[in-house]
């Protein structure tokens, strides 16, 4: 008799799982397209559109920047950035998530061990049975599964896979920023050394003209104010001096902070020693959804968002749950390990939704506009992208052509303060003239090392703005 009855709760559970087979073709949830946005083609702004497939992203940091001292900090910054370390600890949290969503199409299993003493009235029914007193040990184990009817479980898991894709790509987000900003203050950082060796090289020759300028005053040939705006020439100089000073001091600790450690003096090469061969190669504008980590974090965005909605969806229809228990039970412990003390339960059921105060369509509203906002998020960030990219091509081809002004700049006020001096030693000039030559000299000189930074800068954030450095 009770192998008949095993048999039947046999035959009636085979009978929900092929009847929960059948319903799970019967997806409700549908599949995540890539939205197409016409504004794609035209992102970069520029004439010569580029037809090639290949893109700077595509160049790793370590063949982009041929400085020694600068690989070297960038190494060091992405094994010991703070900013960095958070984004792996982010990582592992959605691995996490990923991992559970995985789970959710295995049952839930548990298991009980359990001990019961009642104490019941002497004077009761049960009391006199069982002399006042009833104890009951038990060994069972249930288990639960939910049949993936509508697609729920399913969208549950690609959901949970696209936020731990979208947590990879932020983590490569930060890399990226982090190598631009890396190369960004170090080259800064040279600069700010060039310039200020051409500041120590016009205070020795703006210190030498004092006494060239007193002699003339001695002569006759100058008054004492030409004395005095040679000595105030010559301490605006050395007042540029501290302020540069004290901007490499803070320059070096910017650089520090990013390397993840206490400030330190800066090893480094110079600026003249700087070239970026790699040719400027930006990629078709399409290329940007597949190198730009943060354009692809807003997709995985999106798709978590889409996903979500279908579970949304799915909550309207019913859930078919099977579960079951089973075990040992006795009233007696020595008698607990016996075929008399087996029972056994299963229970497959389908779960309608009717009326639950609107919570159901509640979420399903607010589904739809995290995903029209997750939409707009994604179209945004590729546009940012695209005008970044924009932006620092142009800000390259600018600062290429300017140079070759500001060094005939250079050179021609240069021309004229050693003719200026020369002119007024032989009385043909105004000392005014010569100190008018040598500010706009040593100004001249300064754009020229401003325009070869911002000539590297702007190759660094072409790099940053194609997504290249986390490769």
């Amino acid at each position: 008799m009770k192998l008949h009855i095993k048999n039947t709760m046999v035959q009636k559970a085979l009978v929900l799982a092929v009847a929960a087979t059948f319903l799970q073709s019967c997806f409700v949830a549908k599949n995540y397209d890539r939205p197409e946005f016409e504004e794609t083609e035209n992102l970069y702004r520029t004439d010569a559109l580029p037809t090639d497939s290949l893109s700077m992203a595509d160049v790793s940091w370590t063949d982009m920047f041929t400085d020694s001292y600068l690989n070297q900090y960038i190494q060091e910054g992405l094994e010991n950035n703070i900013d960095i370390r958070v984004a792996i600890q982010q990582m592992a949290a959605a691995e996490a998530y990923y991992k559970q969503g995985k789970a959710g199409y295995f049952p839930t299993l548990g298991a009980t061990a359990s001990m019961t003493h009642q104490e019941l009235a002497g004077n009761s029914q049960f009391g006199s049975f069982f002399n006042g007193s009833i104890e009951q040990f038990e060994i069972s184990g249930n288990l639960s599964w939910e049949a993936d009817i509508w697609g729920k479980i399913r969208s549950n898991k690609r959901a949970s896979e696209a936020s731990y894709l979208q947590s990879v790509a932020a983590h490569q987000a930060v890399k990226t920023q982090l190598v631009s900003s890396i190369a960004s203050v170090y080259y800064q950082l040279l600069a700010l050394d060039a310039q200020l060796n051409v500041t120590r090289k016009t205070i020795e020759t703006r210190e030498s003209s004092v006494e060239t300028i007193q002699a003339l005053k001695d002569a006759g040939q100058v008054t004492q104010v030409a004395v005095d705006q040679n000595i105030a020439q010559y301490n605006n100089a050395k007042a540029l001096e501290v302020d540069l000073r004290a901007a490499i001091f803070t320059t070096e600790n910017t650089l520090n902070l990013l390397l993840g450690r206490t400030s330190v003096v800066i090893e480094r090469s110079d600026l003249e020693s700087q070239h970026l061969d790699s040719e400027i190669k930006l990629g078709i504008p399409s290329l940007l959804l597949s190198n730009r980590p943060d354009v692809m974090a807003a997709e995985y965005g999106l798709i978590n968002a889409f996903e979500m909605t279908n579970v949304a969806r799915s909550n309207f229809y019913p859930s078919l749950t099977i579960t079951g228990s089973g075990g040992l039970q006795s009233l007696q412990l020595d008698q607990l390990i016996d075929t008399n003390s087996l029972f056994a339960n299963i229970v497959g059921g389908l779960t309608q939704p009717i009326f639950n105060q609107r919570r159901i369509r509640t979420q399903k509203e607010v589904a739809d506009a995290q995903q029209e906002q997750a939409l707009l998020n994604f179209k945004k960030t590729l546009l940012t992208a695209g005008n970044e990219v924009s932006n620092a091509l142009y800000t390259y081809n600018a600062e290429t052509e300017k140079f070759q002004y500001r060094q005939k700049e250079v050179e021609a006020l240069r021309n004229a303060e050693t003719n200026s001096e020369e002119l007024l030693q032989n009385g043909y000039a105004t000392y005014l003239d010569l100190l008018t030559a040598r500010e706009s000299a040593l100004n001249a000189e300064l754009n020229v090392i401003d325009n070869k930074l911002q000539q590297l800068l702007s190759v660094v954030n072409i790099y940053e703005a194609l997504g290249g450095g986390w490769k």
